[in-house]
């Protein structure tokens, strides 16, 4: 669907979610349906920030797009990268073998212009394009990329982010700078959508140690995207510039900005006097203000993103060692169920998200219809206290006088539950528990952090709220819960979600990922969810829609995925950022009050004005936080 500047749509859920940019108010903001006062800005203000900022922006002659983003950056290395901010920035600088088209997701050339199986789809060659240079001049060749899968192959800290990728590959070699052939251990369905950015092996083979290397000190940093990575400063702002030599052609900005607000009003705020161009992981209540703003035109469309709630299963490494302090009541799947049936999803659906979500069931969101899944009603844990309490009841976890549930100790069961502190649907869904669990006799505390990440990599929690942005094929977001993704040893930083180990699911995936029958592998999909389900070790609450907003006076034409109804921000693929056109210099305050955003395949555009940046979300920072 291409939409203009006269005309309106409505848009998706987060990923990571999309990052939410979002603070201490985001809570009072839900609940009252207005926007905190700092982040309504007066029209007089409004005006002359918009003036100071184009001004500012014609200074220097430069056309800046700005993105409000709520993650922080994890890491610049694409071999350690997992948090949505950083994974879509590395799309930005690095070509991957193959891209997903936006329409629909097909997979489409890359870096490789064909590839083709051997008759037992055991070998298979790409050929790799031969217009592809890195930003320092020198030839982008098959050699880059069997040095990058041959340095995963052989290097566990390089295979952090992606190893799942390559765990199953036997040999990998670039016979001429045009071929590349990789040879499998057995069959592997991902073969034509490998999520690897490719990186330049005269510039990595200097690396020594790849755990520690996050590539943030050098600058510009070597690439070969449509954008080129100048400047970062943590916390504050990552700088790109258009890749003049990318072979589809240079992106129409002068420079990308990703500036970060730890506070979602301060990031609306910017929008509002036109510091920034863009925000993604609005609030209900903010982007209803943000509809009839000035200049301001909101994309809300279903996402690609699922919000969980995330028990610890008992934090384990592959040496069989245990750490963390999770609740020992957890390891009980009849607590976990009593959970679960004492949450009410079509609450949080209604009164946290506003409508603006889908209410959860299986672990892939129902955009990717093929994959989709849901369970029967007899298999359905529903909303239903009575039920949890009976759960908990027979289990042995009786109440005493005072109506307070113990554990088999006799101790009261009270849990603590990670919250990001950037994040109002944490806060908000946190209050729900709460109150529900109370009813139990179940304490809870919620945990709101800034940092949820160091807790979490320890196991020292007991819940977490959860979320991942799925690409078109799943075999990433179903790989962080297999065995082979915990940590080698505690102290180690493996690729898990929350150190689910579970023989049955291990099964399923590894049968998934060698079945090249579409149906057949889409049905065994479906049967890992069913597992997970089952488990309890996670309940998908909701699958949040993209809701996102930008300048339509900085901003032309800028394209969603898919083109019919999608997101902007966390794309699979570079499309938004690569297709965005500015606006015209000359665009009066009337030029869309109601505007829409212009989508199409090559055309997206977005003006910055070069005052901000906003940075997405992390994995574990919000519900928009992994990839």
């Amino acid at each position: 669907m291409v939409t203009t500047a006269s005309s309106k749509r409505t848009r998706q859920r987060p990923r990571f979610r999309l990052v939410l940019a979002t603070g201490a108010a985001a809570t009072a903001l839900v609940t009252a349906g207005a926007l905190a006062p700092q982040a309504q800005a007066q029209p007089q203000d409004r005006s002359l920030a918009q003036s100071q900022a184009r001004a500012a922006a014609a200074d220097d002659g430069k056309q800046v797009l700005t993105v409000a983003v709520s993650q922080s950056i994890d890491s610049l290395s694409p071999f350690l990268a997992q948090r949505l901010v950083s994974t879509s920035i590395h799309r930005l600088a690095y070509d991957y073998l193959t891209n997903y088209d936006v329409k629909d997701g097909r997979t489409v050339p890359g870096l490789a212009t064909a590839w083709e199986p051997s008759a037992d789809k055991l070998t298979w060659t790409y050929t790799i394009r031969d217009d592809s240079k890195w930003s320092d001049g020198k030839q982008a060749t098959a050699e880059d990329a069997a040095w990058t899968f041959n340095k995963m192959m052989t290097d566990e800290n390089a295979a952090t982010a992606n190893g799942s990728f390559t765990a199953n590959f036997k040999k990998v070699t670039a016979p001429d700078p045009k071929t590349l052939v990789i040879e499998l251990k057995k069959p592997q369905a991902t073969m034509t959508a490998l999520d690897v950015p490719i990186v330049p092996k005269h510039v990595w083979e200097k690396v020594d140690d790849f755990s520690k290397f996050n590539n943030d000190k050098q600058f510009p940093i070597v690439g070969n995207g449509p954008f080129i990575i100048t400047d970062f400063k943590v916390d504050q702002y990552l700088k790109l510039k258009p890749n003049k030599d990318f072979w589809r052609g240079a992106p129409k900005f002068d420079e990308l900005v990703f500036k970060y607000y730890k506070d979602g009003d301060a990031a609306v705020a910017a929008l509002q006097k036109g510091e920034v161009s863009f925000v993604q992981g609005l609030t209900p209540a903010q982007a209803d203000a943000l509809k009839s703003a000035e200049n301001i035109k909101v994309n809300d469309a279903p996402g690609r993103r699922f919000f969980a709630l995330a028990t610890n299963p008992g934090a384990q490494s592959k040496d069989g060692k245990k750490f963390g302090n999770g609740h020992k009541a957890l390891l009980d799947p009849a607590v976990r169920k009593a959970l679960f049936h004492a949450t009410d999803r079509t609450t949080i659906v209604d009164k946290v998200f506003q409508g603006h979500a889908v209410e959860g069931e299986g672990y892939l969101p129902p955009r990717f219809e093929s994959y989709f899944w849901k369970p029967e009603a007899g298999q359905k844990i529903a909303y239903d206290p009575a039920k949890a309490a009976q759960l908990l009841d027979q289990a042995g976890y009786k109440k005493n006088a005072d109506g307070k549930r113990l554990d088999k100790d006799g101790k009261p069961l009270d849990f603590r539950i990670l919250c990001h502190a950037t994040d109002p649907n944490d806060k908000a869904i946190g209050k729900y528990l709460q109150e529900w669990w109370g009813e139990l006799g179940i304490g809870l505390k919620v945990e709101c952090l800034d940092n949820v990440s160091d807790p979490w990599l320890k196991g020292d929690y007991d819940l977490a709220f959860d979320g991942w942005s799925v690409n078109p094929d799943p075999d990433f977001v179903l790989s962080i819960h297999t065995c082979a993704a915990l940590p080698a040893t505690p102290k180690d930083t493996g690729a898990t979600d929350n150190f689910i180990c579970d023989k049955q699911f291990d099964d399923l995936y590894a049968k998934q990922a060698v079945e090249y029958d579409a149906a057949k592998r889409a049905d065994l999909v479906k049967q890992m969810q069913s597992r997970l389900y089952d488990t309890g070790y996670m309940n998908i609450l909701a699958y949040p829609n993209a809701v996102e907003a930008y300048r339509t006076d900085q901003i032309k034409s800028v394209t969603t995925m898919p083109e019919a109804a999608g997101n902007i921000y966390g794309q699979d693929g570079y499309w938004s950022w690569w297709s965005a056109e500015p606006a015209a210099a000359d665009s009066g305050s009337d030029s869309g009050s109601s505007a829409g955003v212009v989508i199409g395949i090559g055309a997206v555009v977005v003006l910055a004005a070069a005052l901000g940046l906003f940075v997405a979300m992390r994995r574990r920072s919000t519900a928009e936080d992994r990839e």
